[in-house]
């Protein structure tokens, strides 16, 4: 016998999942079983009335992991009619296993994942291209300003996605409209419909508005189609009015980049000015003699062995006693280090500096530097992203740290991430395998292995951030007693 019943299928994880409840409940397999969608199921026989079967006797409850029903709340809204089946044969073997998903390529596990990543990304996009249009209050009305706008999903994401524009735009009313629903706000309530929608005509003078802020923003120097389609894919750009801009902008990248590049000679990158005059009025300090750091740090300020300085505010030095019985190493500065001058300032630097108090050991008796000298970074809008250094550039910037090594004569140094344990000792393996134990290093030095700050602050966790922020505290007392 062969159970056929259909679902609205819009997303709603309680529909299905009291039908999946029913049939799991009367030791229905999930063979048995043919789920579709009201849409696919008209006039397909038996699908008239959705009856569920009776449960069987002394069923006792079932009890499923959290993470299922976080991953099939996310995969309910994919717009593939599998869905259904996928997640019933999921919950059907959790009950005889609940280790399922843990088994990571597992075929059903995978395609649940891919759902689910999918409707995220569909969230995502929502979030970043809906536009907004005013809508104009009737004359001689007083009321807030109301809001229209059109967008086309992948998938049933409209209720999901509704709560985010109410947090942001709890202001003003507004309507957003779907072929796959609608959802609107008023100031005091969010209504969700997942009816269809038909596209309204919607412009107005705003778009030449955006228009006008893609075209600023657009940067041909470091244009890459395929990265940008990715992005922005183009079934969106029908609804974007800076959409327009694109193939022009495109096909110009190129006279652009050399407009740039002419300028380049005569207008300094970003903060480069404001150090300059800096300098210009700063005392001549006398030179430092040969040899010494001071003399290292001020040749390093010209450096050019590898391209990050070209868009780089400065060379960030090591600092620290230039006798030093310990030596840390990072990777690279950050944003706050690049406008400093000075190693671990920023984020990192704080969760470092607490770190070190908390076990008793002195920053001042340290000297601290990292294995890239300059900040290498994206550029999103005004924020500078970092961008892990390559094994290339990690090399050629490999001579600076050989001569504060030299110079300093470190009895202990530490490599704090990576990055720094492939600049000192060329190894390519995991932390894992070298962390947390004395190695013995070239002219009776000891070298010890721990992460670097910025991954503690990277973990999304709290409950794993915690656990591994321990074992960094431990690692430092380690240091601390290697030290003394």
């Amino acid at each position: 016998m062969i159970y056929r019943y259909a679902l609205r299928g819009r997303g709603d994880l309680t529909e299905w999942r009291d039908a999946a409840r029913a049939y799991l409940s009367a030791g229905i397999p999930p063979e048995m079983i043919d789920w579709r969608s009201m849409d696919d199921a008209d006039g397909l026989f038996g699908f008239d009335d959705n009856r569920l079967p009776d449960p069987l006797p002394n069923q006792p409850p079932l009890h499923v992991p959290p993470a299922f029903i976080k991953l099939a709340g996310a995969a309910i809204c994919h717009s593939d009619p599998s869905r259904f089946a996928l997640l019933y044969r999921m919950l059907f073997r959790l009950a005889h296993d609940r280790r399922l998903l843990q088994m990571s390529s597992d075929a059903d596990v995978v395609m649940a994942q891919r759902m689910a990543k999918s409707v995220g990304r569909d969230y995502h996009k929502m979030t970043a291209f809906v536009r907004f249009k005013e809508m104009p209050l009737p004359e001689g009305v007083a009321g807030r300003r109301r809001f229209i706008s059109w967008f086309e999903p992948d998938h049933f994401i409209v209720d999901r996605v509704a709560p985010f524009f109410q947090r942001r735009l709890t202001d003003m009313d507004w309507l957003i409209m779907t072929p796959k629903g609608s959802a609107s706000w008023d100031g005091e309530t969010l209504r969700t419909s997942d009816d269809p929608a038909e596209k309204p005509d919607l412009r107005d003078e705003t778009d030449e508005l955006w228009r006008t802020y893609y075209a600023s923003i657009f940067n041909p120097a470091r244009l890459k189609v395929k990265m940008m389609t990715k992005e922005m894919p183009k079934k969106y750009w029908k609804n974007l009015p800076e959409a327009e801009l694109i193939p022009s902008l495109i096909a110009n990248a190129e006279a652009s980049v050399t407009e740039m590049a002419r300028k380049a000679a005569s207008e300094p990158l970003p903060f480069h000015h404001r150090l300059q005059e800096t300098a210009a009025n700063a005392p001549v300090a006398p030179k430092p003699a040969a040899g010494t750091l001071p003399a290292l740090k001020e040749e390093a300020r010209s450096c050019t062995r590898c391209d990050i300085y070209c868009r780089a505010t400065q060379t960030v030095f090591g600092e620290g006693p230039p006798d030093a019985k310990v030596m840390f190493v990072g990777e690279q500065p950050g944003d706050q280090e690049d406008l400093a001058g000075k190693p671990f300032v920023g984020p990192a630097g704080k969760l470092f500096n607490d770190t070190l108090a908390l076990v008793g050991i002195d920053r001042q008796s340290l000297y601290i530097t990292n294995a890239v000298k300059h900040f290498k970074y994206e550029p999103r809008g005004k924020r500078r992203i970092h961008q892990k250094p390559n094994m290339g550039e990690v090399r050629q910037c490999r001579w600076w740290l050989t001569q504060e090594l030299e110079l300093v004569k470190p009895k202990l140094v530490v490599a704090m991430g990576a990055t720094a344990l492939f600049a000192l000792t060329d190894m390519r393996q995991r932390l894992e395998d070298v962390r947390g134990e004395p190695i013995s290093m070239e002219d009776g030095r000891v070298l010890f292995v721990t992460v670097h700050p910025s991954y503690l602050l990277r973990i999304p966790d709290e409950e794993r951030k915690a656990e591994e922020l321990i074992r960094f505290r431990e690692d430092m007392r380690k240091i601390s007693r290697l030290a003394a």
